[in-house]
């Protein structure tokens, strides 16, 4: 019995549907959803570009719609696998062993980008299993994407090799147009993105133990860790920020800052939230303008994560009375709720580290949205990403606050990929 069988057997939509055995040197498998994907072929002639590193590689692409995109839906997506066949026809000398999945519309509840990124990992999990290979990497991407020539040998050497890490977070940055008409789609993908690194930074900013990109295209996992935190989940969207909280809970996730992936800055209704839906109102619903959480806001957490840091459980436990968390987070955490867990933890933790640790199991960037999102219906209002990033650049004592959304996100690059102190 392998280390995946039971997760297979009671966890997995499909059964094997690879017939050809994996070889032994397989160390990579990246998975890519594919569900009306024009950009594939862009994806894997970049990954045909990489260097090969020193382990097989295998990529699935799991091709799929959801029941109620009806006909049109089958119909592209079969000149979606008929494209990736003709790629692959055309291009024999590749660094990496193609499979396709054709999962049609599943008659499954709630299928989505969840349910079809699952279908792929679980399979890529299976094939580790024969092999017997617990440490085997399993590499989440996108088909819109595309990847730097060291990626697929970053991916092992830096993650794969490295036995302190169990996940990781890949170093990211939108394509953008270089058409002088798509200035303003251009300026909403820079919006966007700098809100995603603004929120990091924001965390970092607050002593957060857990400052981590939660982005699908641009994360990885081994296999014995994707067992343990049960797999991915099946949700339609932002499945990749639920999955990511099951992941850092532990000490073995960490960013990977030696490679980049470059998703695609188009328009896309497919999934109810991401960069598609955001770019896609910011220019047809909006001034044009991206408006996130008011650096404010942040302020009450910093408060209380504070007061973790050199103190053991006994004090900490004291110091922290429900009456001091503020009214801010009180709407999200009752009386009751707060002493009941912070009773648990202190009754279960014998050391500050400990406490700490799975404090912030408990109190985990979910719940940090969930404060934010309340929060911001009683208390803060939204405000425009650029006057956010600036803000907190000042708050976090950075010297260096231009003015124009493509110099602040430049600067939150650097910071995120390390180039650039971080707070």
């Amino acid at each position: 019995m392998g280390f995946a069988s039971a997760y297979l057997e009671s966890g997995a939509l499909f059964p094997v549907f690879i017939d050809q055995e994996p070889e032994p040197d397989t160390g990579l498998i990246i998975v890519i959803p594919a569900y009306d994907e024009p950009e594939i072929e862009s994806c894997l002639s970049s990954l045909a570009s990489c260097r090969k590193p020193p382990v097989g590689v295998e990529v699935i692409v799991v091709v799929n719609a959801p029941p109620s995109a009806g006909s049109a839906a089958e119909e592209k997506n079969s000149r979606t696998i008929e494209s990736i066949k003709s790629w692959k026809g055309k291009n024999e000398k590749i660094p990496f062993r193609l499979y396709i999945f054709d999962a049609g519309q599943p008659r499954i509840k709630g299928w989505g980008v969840g349910a079809a990124r699952k279908t792929g990992m679980d399979e890529a999990v299976r094939r580790f299993d024969i092999l017997g290979k617990p440490e085997g990497v399993i590499v989440s991407l996108d088909s819109d994407c595309e990847v730097d020539s060291g990626y697929l040998i970053s991916l092992w050497n830096d993650f794969g090799l490295n036995v302190n890490a169990g996940g990781c977070s890949i170093c990211f940055q939108h394509r953008e147009s270089m058409e002088p008409a798509d200035f303003t789609l251009n300026e909403s993908i820079r919006q966007y993105e700098l809100h995603l690194r603004y929120f990091v930074a924001s965390l970092r900013y607050i002593d957060f133990p857990y400052p981590f990109h939660t982005i699908g295209s641009a994360m990885a996992v081994k296999a014995l860790k994707y067992v343990k935190a049960g797999g991915m989940n099946r949700r339609q969207g932002g499945e990749d920020f639920y999955f990511i909280q099951k992941l850092v809970a532990g000490d073995d996730f960490i960013n990977l800052r030696s490679t980049t992936v470059y998703p695609s800055q188009r328009l896309s209704l497919r999934v109810p939230f991401g960069t598609g839906p955001v770019i896609s109102k910011l220019l047809n619903e909006c001034d044009g303008r991206y408006f996130t959480y008011d650096p404010d806001s942040f302020e009450p957490l910093k408060k209380l994560f504070s007061q973790f840091s050199g103190a053991d459980p006994e004090a900490r436990a004291k110091a922290i009375p429900y009456g001091s968390l503020g009214k801010e987070i009180a709407l999200v955490i009752e009386e009751k709720e707060w002493e009941a867990r912070y009773c648990e933890i202190k009754g279960n933790t014998a050391t500050s580290e400990m406490f700490t640790k799975r404090f912030f199991a408990w109190f985990n960037s979910f719940m940090i949205v969930k404060y934010l999102n309340s929060s911001h219906l009683h208390f803060y209002k939204k405000i425009p990403v650029n006057k956010a990033a600036k803000r907190m650049l000042q708050m976090s004592g950075d010297g260096e606050v231009p003015e124009t959304t493509e110099a602040l996100l430049e600067i939150y690059r650097k910071i995120d990929r390390g180039d650039k102190k971080r707070y």
